[in-house]
């Protein structure tokens, strides 16, 4: 049977699972999907260990209808205060004066030689670019020949008891974890252009408990930060308002919000189911977009706020990109243009095939993200150079002797495709 990656979204709302492998184009192709509604996650981070088990297992059992065991998966971090900074490694080249692995190796090292908290750990380190002596944006300085190294990078740190919990939850659910991944990195590969990177772009990914933001400008990460409130807090925001239970909070926002009221085309009557005694009464749209508009208003002023840190927000020539399922908010395009000056659109997940339709939706985009960002770990297939136009690679399955630069090699190939 092929070898497959999985990669699970643990998020506030849900656990999505996609499953893939590697078709015989050499492209990565769906083989099988679950979900299952979360429990014991509350803004991105577990709160009941026994809860999320189950709930992954749920997922679980659904994707292994399709005929594969899953016993491993690259898992999606969401929550745990994520922040990332910018740092630069500097070290004198070795030998000869070429540039080799060994020499990326050590200076990305040093890049990452940043002082953090005691319970805080770094979950990835994103090369910006290389600056060999006085030569700048440099992506890749293997074999250069130079006396001095630079890196310039982004450093993603998180919690070190959230990603422990995560673990514990997968392993508790009888899996091994591969990789932690910052779940808007990995929907970044799902969601946005190799073009929309290099020319500079903010994700947004909006979920149940949290909003996840990660800037790319010249193919790189230059900002990310995990914010602990997401689209749940404009449904508690409409509860709290109108007096309504949280379930019909939630339909009226998923049936009649809106972001921007200006733009408001139908200014219909919505019915509000009544609560105990209380009997059913008519609000007009426009009246609910107050309301969601002020709590949505104030989350992307928070994230343009630190954003603008980089100096980059004028420079988004992609502009404003949306995600999650909170992104199905109408409107967010045209809210997302007052508050940042730039124009916004949705983002579904694509890159991959045999994804069906009814998971081709924003709040799929981190799941399939992962399944992504796991592609580099499967062989491919056996074939003649050049048939498919892509390099052809050969990897030895269950092997674990690979040499420091075939590893550096297989991830600057991932690396090059996906962020630079």
């Amino acid at each position: 049977m092929d070898e497959v990656v999985v990669g699970i979204d643990l998020g506030t709302s849900k656990v999505s699972c996609v499953m893939a492998t590697r078709g015989e184009d050499g492209r990565l192709v769906v083989v099988g999907l679950g979900k299952a509604k979360s429990e014991g996650v509350r803004g991105g981070v577990i709160v009941n260990i026994r809860a999320a088990v189950k709930a992954v297992q749920e997922a679980i059992e659904a994707v292994e209808k399709s005929g594969y065991e899953v016993k491993e998966a690259v898992v999606g971090l969401a929550g745990g205060s994520v922040e990332g900074l910018n740092s630069r490694g500097v070290v004198a080249v070795s030998g000869q004066k070429e540039i080799r692995a060994d020499d990326v190796d050590r200076v990305l090292e040093a890049a990452k030689a940043v002082l953090i908290p005691l319970d805080r750990e770094i979950l990835h380190v994103l090369p910006q670019e290389y600056i060999v002596d006085d030569a700048r944006k440099i992506k890749n300085p293997v074999e250069m020949m130079g006396i001095r190294l630079e890196a310039e990078v982004h450093v993603v740190t998180a919690t070190i008891a959230v990603s422990r919990n995560l673990v514990q939850a997968m392993n508790g659910a009888g899996l091994g974890v591969q990789e932690i991944v910052l779940n808007s990195l990995a929907a970044s590969l799902a969601v946005l252009s190799k073009e929309e990177k290099e020319v500079g772009v903010l994700l947004l990914d909006i979920g149940a408990g949290t909003t996840s933001a990660v800037l790319f400008f010249e193919g790189a990460p230059h900002f990310s930060k995990v914010y602990s409130f997401g689209s749940e807090r404009v449904t508690k925001d409409i509860a709290q308002v109108l007096q309504l239970p949280d379930e019909e909070a939630e339909r009226i926002k998923v049936k009649y919000g809106c972001t921007w009221g200006e733009g408001l085309v139908d200014d219909g009557e919505v019915i509000i189911r009544g609560v105990g005694s209380r009997p059913p009464y008519t609000l007009r749209r426009s009246q609910i977009a107050r309301i969601i508009q002020a709590r949505m208003e104030e989350i992307l002023a928070m994230v343009a706020k630190d954003a603008a840190k980089t100096g980059l927000l004028p420079q988004l020539g992609a502009g404003i990109v949306f995600t999650g399922g909170g992104s199905h908010l109408e409107g967010l395009p045209e809210l997302a243009r007052s508050v940042f000056g730039k124009p916004g659109r949705m983002g579904v997940p694509m890159g991959i095939s045999g994804l069906e339709e009814s998971w081709q939706r924003p709040e799929y985009s981190a799941a399939v993200g992962l399944a992504l960002w796991g592609e580099h770990r499967l062989p491919y297939p056996e074939i003649e150079d050049g048939e498919l136009g892509i390099p052809r690679k050969t990897v030895s399955r269950g092997s674990s002797r690979r040499s420091k630069n075939d590893a550096l090699a297989k991830f600057w190939d991932f690396f090059k495709k996906n962020f630079i």
